[in-house]
């Protein structure tokens, strides 16, 4: 696996990548809130066997640039995706997305149809008649959000963090979570993109993805608190010939939960198209 970074409008993003260094059809992966591409190591890894894959840290999270005038909203990160492919000669990309990545990954496939070849989603997709989760209720509010991040404890953040999951989440992904929660930048960025955000995004993206139909395969952890398992039926609400799988023994983040099993299920999804080009 390499390591490397792209800059965007003077906006460093930390790279993982696998496969042909130079292919211009990617798997192309993007984490959520609070992730980083450590989410999709093995992902990566295992899918650069069949083809170039890459994972990238979005501003705000993991190792990227925090700037201060950073368009924190859904079209901003978008914006950042779209120049970071271009950056890697990325020419259509099969995209896997977890958590607000969806919304980041298909606002830019909504804006880049042509370029928009196929796409994974991990308890993540076109939210229709979604509503926010207890905490996200808490960040949209100003000053509660800022004193929530400001008074929570490692004890209070763990017990959150059990809320839903089958089985802890591994010691390693915790620290790095509590770390994200506690810097002042990833702060900034989840309150400004929670704060910028509302249902009507969904409805809009649904118009304009469901006339594409491009290929899904939608992977759930059934108990996840945060997104409703119900929501995975309906993301053939858009995507009308999408596969949905479901992992009743998972939370919201199956690439901790069970990462060999969500490997085997992902990798021959993309291997096929990466193989093809298509």
């Amino acid at each position: 696996m390499r390591h490397g970074e792209v800059v965007v409008a003077g906006v460093r993003s930390p790279t993982i990548e696998a496969g042909p260094a130079d292919a211009p059809t990617a798997a192309v992966f993007v984490h959520g809130n609070p992730g980083s591409t450590a989410d999709w190591e093995l992902l990566v890894e295992r899918t650069g066997e069949h083809g170039r894959a890459i994972a990238l840290d979005m501003p705000g999270f993991g190792r990227a640039g925090r700037p201060a005038d950073f368009d924190y909203t859904v079209p901003g990160y978008a914006r950042h995706l779209a120049g970071a492919l271009d950056a890697l000669g990325v020419e259509r990309a099969h995209l896997v997305l977890h958590d607000f990545g969806g919304q980041w990954g298909l606002r830019w496939a909504a804006d880049h149809s042509g370029a928009f070849a196929s796409v994974v989603l991990v308890n993540t997709g076109v939210l229709l008649g979604f509503r926010w989760h207890a905490v996200a209720r808490v960040w949209r509010v100003p000053v509660l959000g800022e004193l929530f991040f400001r008074t929570t404890t490692r004890r209070a953040f763990d017990l959150v963090m059990r809320r839903g999951q089958p089985r802890p989440l591994p010691r390693e992904r915790l620290d790095a979570m509590f770390a994200a929660m506690k810097d002042p930048g990833t702060q900034r960025a989840v309150l400004r993109l929670y704060r910028a955000t509302d249902r009507s995004l969904h409805e809009a993206l649904a118009a304009r993805l469901r006339p594409l139909d491009r290929p899904a395969l939608v992977v759930w952890g059934a108990a996840d608190p945060y997104i409703p398992v119900e929501q995975a039926e309906r993301q053939r609400e858009t995507f009308p010939r999408a596969e949905v799988v479901r992992f009743d023994d998972c939370g919201h983040w199956p690439m901790f939960d069970a990462p060999e099993r969500l490997a085997d299920t992902v990798v021959p999804f993309l291997a096929g198209r990466l193989g093809a080009g298509r």
